[in-house]
């Protein structure tokens, strides 16, 4: 694909490379956004036929198995791809032309195919022998060595699982419960059912519980609501209750700061009159002291010019 891309306009590369990677991440949750993504693909680059091979596949995945077709046969013809035969044959299925589908199994180039390629094949062309009624010719067209095969391939649970089904359908129901089993055992992500459908010809009902589900009935659900709701009440209770207490707490706090505020005021109060005091004492000290030490000076004063008037005589 990144050769292909190569030979566009940089730009028009990029925008193309953009909505193939759109479409490639869109594939198994929206295959239809995945399909209009490719579509856009197509008519910005429709000569390059990975964008053709991208624009068949979510077609079909999609269910547009008309325009599918139509694109699955412009890759083989541009790529020399056989792979999709497989898809092409279920398409005519899909449309209604089982014998169609069935001309498609015994393509020239079958052989040519991957395991994995040909064993869908012989899938699709079980089923368009169911179509036309032919269940023995299904059961034998599917009763293949690769039903043992050991081994992990994704094909080996879709194998099992068809052969089982079509042994079902052609009322030999023990032999198809033994291979819903056999199926179900290789089936680790369990995408064929084979599970279910065993347990349904046992005669077991099984229960999904994919999306929360429970055995449990009505009154068990009441029950736990009643529980729930009661649990609801105590909890809102007790948070009122902490909210109280809080509010209290709170409330006895801010009076002890309002006390304390209050003994501050005091003390502030009782300092400022002893500075008061001490100020007016120490008014009195200066001023009995200056009026002493005047005397004195006064004195002194005296006694010198006594001192002198004597000298003098």
């Amino acid at each position: 694909m990144k050769a292909e891309l190569r030979s566009l306009p940089r730009t028009l590369a990029d925008l193309v490379a953009q909505h193939l990677v759109a479409s490639g991440r869109f594939l198994d949750d929206d295959p239809e956004l995945a399909y209009q993504h490719a579509r856009v693909a197509r008519r910005l680059a429709s000569r390059l036929g990975g964008v053709r091979e991208a624009v068949a596949i979510t077609a079909y995945l999609a269910e547009h198995y008309d325009e599918a077709l139509t694109e699955f046969r412009a890759v083989r013809r541009m790529t020399g791809n056989h792979e999709v035969i497989a898809m092409m044959a279920d398409c005519e299925r899909a449309l209604g032309r089982p014998d169609k589908a069935l001309a498609l199994t015994k393509d020239k180039h079958v052989t040519e195919l991957s395991e994995p390629t040909q064993i869908e094949l012989l899938i699709v062309a079980a089923g368009a022998r169911r179509d036309m009624g032919q269940t023995a010719a299904a059961i034998q067209t599917l009763d293949v060595p690769e039903l043992t095969k050991r081994t992990r391939a994704e094909w080996l649970p879709r194998l099992r699982y068809a052969y089982a089904d079509a042994l079902e359908e052609a009322g030999r129901t023990d032999e198809a419960l033994v291979w819903f089993h056999r199926a179900a055992g290789v089936d680790g992500d369990g995408l064929t059912g084979a599970a279910e459908r065993a347990a349904q010809l046992e005669g077991l009902e099984f229960t999904d519980l994919d999306e929360d589900d429970t055995v449990l009935d009505d009154e068990y659900f009441e029950e736990e609501d009643e529980v729930e709701e009661d649990a609801d009440e105590d909890l809102a209770d007790e948070a009122d209750e902490a909210d109280d207490e809080a509010e209290d707490e709170a409330d006895e706090a801010e009076d002890e700061a309002d006390e304390a505020d209050d003994e501050a005021d005091e003390a502030a109060d009782a300092a400022d009159e002893a500075e008061d005091a001490a100020d007016e004492a120490g008014d009195d000290l200066d001023e009995d002291g200056v009026d002493e030490f005047g005397d004195a000076v006064e004195g002194v004063k005296d006694s010198a010019d006594e001192t002198s008037k004597d000298a003098e005589e």
